[in-house]
């Protein structure tokens, strides 16, 4: 099957899926769960094959870590599927209704994209979360992983797909491309694909951008910094820049640059060295810093740089608005939290960063579509328009305008006697 073929039966699956309730949705989430959990042995050893195959090609070691898929994995993504099922039907929600006139009444609702094109790297977890997401917003997918994880995803296209159609869920709505060519094919399908969304580096979105008419939810690098302000508590602040650091290092929400207030910065600074010593994370700093504590010299590409791996940029800054004209100047507009005890610092902070998600006194790696309570996610957008942050449902979600009348037409409304409108909010649901 070409990847037209592929595009257009998920073009049919979509009208279908769109007017599936919420009970069948979730006995096709549920189906998926428990297969999951049945197949397991079968999942883990594909998925080790992958990575004995991603060792001798010498695989990147951030990509690595994102490759394995074991039973905590899997675990997690059976949890995952759990808060989805828990979550009302987005589909079909009303958003706004008014009344137009006596027995005109207009709504707004709630309904799927249609088909979401996907594109992602090594992390097969994230073919669970996107698949699952799309099905319960009524969405049908189209999915290219990374081809480290080529059986991985296959096994796991599989095990979702056979589980979804136990459900009766429509043939097709899940479509698996492997090949570098079915990329460039998805780029040209703009009559059956209605979104693409990439994860990968800043040049390859920019190329997915430049070369389609689909439009894109581009998320990119994670270069996500903590600011350790003049007015945090010490302990608090190591705690929490540690935890963004090193929580896990391999993932777009952990901090890649850590600044800090020049007035704090004797005192916390060592204390935070012992920290990253300890876990074993490789400091580059400015020359402040490097009066204050041992470290490599940090310069211009290090604030530029997503890691992904135990190294941490460091800069010391002489005030908070020098924090956030660092972080508006180097950050990939994903993640930025501030340490402070300062409410109007804090403040500041969160109305002048320009960025999807902008915490305080919390640890960057918060910024996740399953922590958030969106029962997963398909990225991380940095996009200002449609969705922004952690994309959940809501992100895979437009809406439409209904009109209920009883014959109503509009050239009653226009010329010398026309009639007037009324455009009086109502507190009711479409279908009521």
């Amino acid at each position: 099957m070409t990847i037209a073929d592929t595009a257009r039966q998920a073009r049919r699956a979509s009208t279908r899926l769109a007017a599936a309730g919420a009970e069948q949705k979730n006995a096709a989430l549920t189906a998926i769960r428990d297969a999951l959990r049945e197949n397991s042995e079968a999942i883990i050893q594909a998925n080790s094959e992958d990575i004995a195959q991603a060792q001798r090609d010498n695989l990147a070691k951030p990509l690595l870590k994102r490759l394995k898929f074991d039973a905590a994995k899997i675990d997690e993504a059976c949890a995952g599927l759990d808060s989805l099922i828990a979550l009302a039907d987005p589909v079909g929600k009303t958003l706004a209704a008014t009344e137009l006139d006596a027995g005109l009444e207009l709504y707004k609702v709630t309904c799927p994209i249609g088909v979401i094109g996907v594109i992602f790297e090594s992390r097969p977890d994230a073919l669970v979360q996107i698949s699952s997401l799309c099905l319960k917003s009524g969405n049908a997918v189209l999915l290219k992983g990374g081809s480290e994880a080529a059986r991985t995803n296959r096994i796991l296209a599989e095990t979702i797909t056979r589980a979804a159609a136990s459900a009766k869920l429509p043939d097709g709505w899940l479509g698996l491309l492997e090949t570098r060519a079915d990329v460039a094919g998805m780029l040209a399908l703009d009559e059956d694909i209605d979104l693409i969304i990439p994860r990968g580096s800043n040049e390859f979105v920019r190329h997915i951008m430049d070369n389609t008419r689909i439009p894109v939810l581009g998320h990119a690098d994670g270069i996500c910094h903590v600011y350790v302000d003049a007015a945090a508590d010490t302990e608090m602040a190591v705690k929490v820049a540690a935890d963004s650091k090193c929580q896990y290092v391999a993932v777009c929400n952990a901090a890649e640059t850590l600044l800090v207030h020049r007035d704090i910065a004797a005192d916390f600074l060592p204390a935070f060295k012992t920290r990253m010593d300890a876990r074993g994370v490789e400091l580059r700093g400015c020359a402040k810093t490097a009066g204050i504590i041992a470290c490599a010299a940090a310069g211009e590409q290090d604030w530029r740089t997503e890691y992904l791996d135990n190294i941490l940029a460091v800069r010391v800054v002489d005030s908070l608005d020098a924090a956030v004209e660092h972080i508006n100047t180097y950050g990939s507009a994903h993640t930025d939290a501030i340490v402070t005890a300062d409410r109007r610092a804090a403040m500041r902070f969160m109305d002048t960063v320009d960025s999807a998600d902008v915490f305080w006194n919390a640890s960057t790696r918060f910024s996740d579509g399953f922590r958030y309570g969106l029962g997963a996610e398909v990225g991380i957008s940095t996009n200002k328009i449609h969705a922004r942050g952690p994309v959940g449902m809501e992100g895979l979600l437009i809406y439409q305008w209904r009109l209920i009348g009883s014959g109503h037409i509009a050239a009653d409304y226009t010329g010398p006697d026309a009639k007037s409108f009324t455009h009086k909010t109502l507190q009711k649901d479409w279908e009521s």
